[in-house]
């Protein structure tokens, strides 16, 4: 999109583009399983460099290796068409690094949907068995425990860097990447470093490395002069040799989040914004030629002290040149919201802004999370409910992200487009209150003859039943379960989608049977068996 980054696109422009976006980027780790697992769509490192690593020096002793293990997931994916089932059993390996506090840091990615965890270290035969403490699938970080600790007694934590590295510096990059089991070391140098986009709309620092990185390798340390100057979790798909990492004062910053136990997010700023070099633009606002910075096209939040239109010119006092970026040294520049997690106090960003001529002050509400009414799973597994021969489920990014993969993608988002489904035209859209979601038939039919004649509601959007809006799935299941009609009308958003009418009474029976016939254990997630099973409260007496 050139240099007008921030700058809205057309919508149009926004799906294609969304379309290899939906899922995070999540890196890789090598995967041992036969048949991989229904997993997020590749991130932009998923094609390995070929360039071979070379051999580590063995002349004498590195401390670095005591400290890199290789770790062992079993990890099941959730299955969005399905989502009574989890993906099959994949075994995957990564890397990790010990710290400080008995701990080991890997990429959440890793981990992600695991039931099962092991390292491994440098050398040794033994597998030790590991809890995950805390995971933070935004920033791509996580923290195992062991269950014996008398591991650290002679596998230190790795020390860490506490400034980032110059452009051209010499890396070395450590892990146990595809093509064997020992520790493997790549060499290269910092080539760049860049505040951009991770997962799940979280941003953050990024160091660009010319060092081979290949699966396996999630989670390995890159060290210069002896200390760890970040983590490798991905590289950029059809190149050789341009991996990323993490640096360390991402980890600094998620590891100061847990230190209560719970990872709090990331502060961000989500305002579309548009850069200030156009001239016409410039004297729209009749801006002085000394005024730099970025417009603000449209405030994120309902209820922001930013207006539209007003030049954001400075972030805690660093001024902002008019392509939204900052000076952090002589040789990096980097985009102005890289300081929102520096400057942020309070859960307040300090802006100073160009309004009407004058300079204001403004404390702007930092955000954790950006609100969707189609949100990420971010790792969780989605909930469902099934009544009759429908399926239904809360829509999600991976939801539309696995069925784009399995259509083309410019063919079904023409098709969408022109049913007018909610599940394109709100792909970006905060919710309108709080707590909505939409609803979506997640599955084909199952077989019964309780659906005879009616057309597959599979992707459609549900709009009502029996006439009343519905909010979430939680909500239709509760309208399901208050329903006292003799007939269930189901209506959708799709503008081809015919409306459904069936018997209460026949959906009621038929439930046990179809669960029976397809071997599917639960009518619903356990919450929304929370809310089917719980009594409608009682109507209130006027």
């Amino acid at each position: 999109m050139g240099r007008n980054s921030e700058r809205r696109v057309g919508r149009t422009t926004f799906l294609i583009l969304a379309a290899a976006l939906l899922a995070p980027l999540t890196g890789f780790a090598q995967n041992d399983s036969p048949q991989p697992p229904p997993a997020p769509p590749a991130a932009a490192d998923s094609t390995p460099a070929t360039a071979a690593p070379p051999a580590p020096d063995t002349s004498k002793p590195d401390p670095v290796q005591d400290s890199v293990v290789k770790v062992f997931a079993t990890l099941r994916y959730p299955n969005p068409y399905q989502p009574w089932n989890k993906g099959t059993p994949s075994d995957i390996t990564g890397s990790g690094v010990v710290i400080e506090g008995h701990r080991i840091i890997t990429n959440a990615h890793v981990v992600l949907y695991g039931s099962q965890f092991q390292i491994q270290a440098s050398q040794a035969g033994d597998k030790l068995s590991a809890t995950v403490e805390a995971v933070a699938p935004g920033i791509d970080l996580a923290i195992l425990k062991l269950d014996d600790d008398k591991f650290f007694d002679t596998h230190p934590p790795l020390p860490r860097a506490t400034a980032l590295p110059q452009i051209k510096d010499p890396v070395i990059v450590y892990g146990y990447p595809k093509g064997g089991d020992a520790l493997s070391l790549t060499k290269g140098i910092v080539s760049r470093i860049e505040f951009t986009f991770y997962n799940y709309f979280v941003s953050g620092l990024r160091i660009q490395i010319d060092a081979a990185i290949n699966p396996g390798n999630s989670g390995g340390a890159a060290v210069v002069d002896g200390k760890m100057i970040g983590m490798a979790f991905s590289h950029l798909t059809d190149s050789e040799n341009i991996g990323y990492i993490i640096p360390t004062e991402e980890i600094e910053l998620f590891l100061q989040s847990i230190a209560d136990g719970h990872y709090h997010g990331k502060p961000a700023l989500f305002d579309t914004l548009q850069t200030l070099e156009n001239p016409a633009l410039r004297s729209f606002l009749k801006l002085d030629p000394s005024v730099h910075g970025m417009v603000v096209t449209q405030p994120f939040q309902s209820d922001s002290p930013l207006k539209q239109w007003d030049v954001i010119t400075k972030i805690g006092g660093t001024p902002l040149d008019d392509q939204g970026m900052v000076k952090l040294r002589e040789d990096l520049h980097v985009k102005f919201k890289y300081l929102v997690q520096k400057t942020t106090r309070d859960g307040k960003i300090p802006l100073t802004v160009m309004r009407g001529g004058a300079e204001v002050a403004v404390d702007l509400p930092a955000l954790t999370e950006r609100p969707l009414v189609i949100p990420y799973l971010n790792g969780s597994y989605p909930s469902y409910f099934i009544f009759g021969p429908l399926v239904f489920s809360n829509l999600t990014r991976e939801y539309f992200g696995d069925w784009l993969k399995s259509t083309s993608a410019v063919t079904g988002l023409t098709g969408l487009i022109e049913k007018g489904s909610p599940l394109v035209a709100r792909l970006d859209d905060k919710p309108a209150f709080d707590g909505e979601r939409l609803v979506i038939v997640s599955s084909p039919f199952f077989p019964d003859k309780i659906s005879e004649g009616y057309g597959n509601p599979v992707t459609s959007i549900v709009k009502s039943v029996n006439g009343v809006p519905i909010r979430n799935l939680e909500h239709l299941v509760q309208v399901l379960r208050d329903s006292k009609d003799d007939f269930i009308t189901i209506d959708f958003y799709d503008h081809y989608q015919e409306s459904l009418v069936f018997r209460r009474a026949d959906l009621l029976s038929g439930t046990d049977d179809i669960l029976t016939n397809s071997g599917i254990r639960s009518q619903g997630s356990p919450d929304m068996m929370t809310v089917w099973n719980t009594k409608p409260a009682p109507a209130s007496v006027p």
